[in-house]
């Protein structure tokens, strides 16, 4: 299982939201001085959320998103407000390696065959979820669509990786919901990284025991719940006992 330190970048800083409310934001600082950490701690790849693009439709923080590209030296990908290829052409021309379709999986279903025939591989989808709907627009909006239905519907156009983020979880410290991703991986057969909600280091081992491929760190590495260093170590023994 691969361990995804997350920013999520908001007026050009590192914050967490709460339940993705942008209203109930908390602040961490520069972004490039946490990547960089992360990036010496072990990462292999970094999470980025572009929140501004996200809520807005478009990104004030192209040249910052650059810097910590760089300054992480490692594979990163980044989701939020991708919604037409020359949005995902422009932060890929920034050397991200994977961008993630959110909102417009759901609403442009062409535009994800379009850009995983342009870059395959390198294209994954978002699907955030509450009582098993997909949600858009930032978590506003929920959809008439299940998780699974939309995993499906990607997987047709191309995808082999999707980021599940359980609303109700996410920023809130309470689990992730272990039981939903393993279902969806299970469903769609895809590459599954689970996102929300993880607290703890025995969050991670139900995660990796459920056979999620992924899990993406946010507001427990930010206050300390854990370090990247036990969490890593703590998937090797996962990977090491299950050989």
């Amino acid at each position: 299982m691969i361990l995804y330190p997350a920013i999520d970048l908001m007026n050009h800083q590192a914050v967490r939201l709460r339940k993705g409310k942008r209203d109930d934001v908390t602040v961490y600082g520069d972004p490039r001085l946490i990547a960089r950490r992360y990036r010496e701690q072990g990462a292999q790849w970094l999470h980025l959320v572009d929140l501004d693009a996200a809520f807005d439709g478009a990104s004030r923080s192209l040249p910052l998103i650059a810097e910590v590209v760089e300054t992480f030296g490692g594979p990163v990908e980044l989701g939020g407000g991708l919604r037409a290829m020359a949005d995902i052409e422009a932060r890929m021309a920034l050397g991200v390696e994977r961008c993630i379709i959110g909102t417009a999986a759901f609403t442009q279903p062409e535009l994800v065959a379009e850009a995983c025939a342009r870059w395959p591989g390198r294209i994954a989808v978002g699907i955030d979820a509450k009582d098993g709907m997909a949600a858009v627009k930032g978590w506003v909006e929920a959809t008439d669509m299940t998780a699974a239905d939309l995993a499906l519907r990607v997987k047709a156009a191309g995808v082999g990786t999707v980021i599940y983020t359980d609303i109700s979880r996410d920023g809130m410290m309470s689990g992730p919901n272990v039981a939903a991703t393993a279902r969806l991986r299970e469903a769609s057969g895809l590459e599954v990284i689970a996102s929300g909600g993880v607290s703890s280091l025995e969050d991670l081992r139900r995660l990796s025991e459920a056979g999620c491929d992924g899990a993406i760190l946010g507001k427990a590495l930010l206050d300390g719940a854990f370090t990247l260093e036990e969490a890593l170590a703590m998937a090797r023994k996962e990977q090491e006992d299950g050989i």
